[in-house]
């Protein structure tokens, strides 16, 4: 049986659990539920499997979650008490999260396979939108704590050989996650939009360039005052090829900007 190439894709995650809640929460997130609800329409064929990146997961070396059942994660605080006892029993695919770390090794980058370790929000919320039935399997990927554009550019390239098998890559972040000046910044979140549109649809290696001075991007450093919940976009950009990048959904979220990008 041949297998659809899979794209890779950044992806938002949204905020903590309000894809779940009702009111004001539920409202501002709707847009980028009926996104996610989306994606897999917007796919060659159902993911084989899901490997995603998670902004919430830093670790000295690129580590992979390798249980056959991650325990779900509740890393947001103050939400309601309903928001605690979500779940998504999707199956592990310890081979998968083996193989990646093998790719990452054979491009000469220490990697970990983590047994105990479980979905924090970035994971499973999305993929609780996108796959509600939790059929397809899952393996999350950390961030390397030294947040280096380049090299994670560099993991999604090393990657990239999995999209062959119908593994679905996706980096979940934010486009813009300025929580702090989070209304007051809004305007920079459009522009560094529009930045990024322009610079993802070079090819690979333009991209990787770009990227790694995002922070010089007119509105990226007031976008992002810390770059964790972007990093992710690195890693699905380098795991494409040389076509373009494509703009794939903006939407907002209040007064802000978000945006998603596929990678053929």
């Amino acid at each position: 049986m041949t297998l659809a190439r899979m794209p890779s894709l950044y992806l938002p995650h949204g905020g903590g659990p309000s894809f779940f809640m009702t009111g004001e929460r539920k409202v501002r997130y709707q847009q980028t539920e009926n996104f996610l609800r989306s994606v897999n329409s917007l796919l060659p064929a159902t993911p084989t499997a899901i490997l995603i990146v998670t902004a919430h997961w830093e670790t000295s070396v690129p580590s992979f979650t390798g249980g056959t059942r991650p325990d779900l994660i509740y890393d947001y605080y103050g939400f309601p008490p309903e928001t605690y006892t979500l779940q998504y029993p999707a199956p592990g695919d310890p081979a998968l999260a083996d193989r990646a770390a093998t790719l990452l090794q054979e491009a000469g980058v220490p990697a970990h396979v983590d047994h105990e370790y479980g979905w924090d929000h970035g994971v499973f919320i999305p993929l609780k939108v996108m796959y509600p039935a939790a059929n397809v399997p899952v393996v999350a990927m950390s961030l390397q704590t030294g947040l280096d554009p380049e090299l994670h550019c560099k993991l999604g390239a090393a990657l990239s050989s999995l999209r062959d098998d119908g593994v679905l890559i996706v980096g979940a972040g934010m486009s813009y996650h300025n929580l702090r000046d989070f209304a007051a910044q809004a305007p920079a979140s459009f522009v560094f939009h529009d930045w990024l549109d322009k610079v993802l649809m070079s090819n690979q290696a333009g991209r990787t360039e770009h990227l790694a001075e995002w922070h010089n991007a007119p509105g990226g450093r007031a976008s992002h005052p810390r770059e964790e919940h972007l990093l992710p976009l690195m890693v699905a950009s380098g795991a494409g090829s040389d076509r373009p990048g494509r703009s794939i959904w903006r939407g907002t979220v209040g007064p802000t900007c978000l945006g998603a990008w596929a990678f053929d």
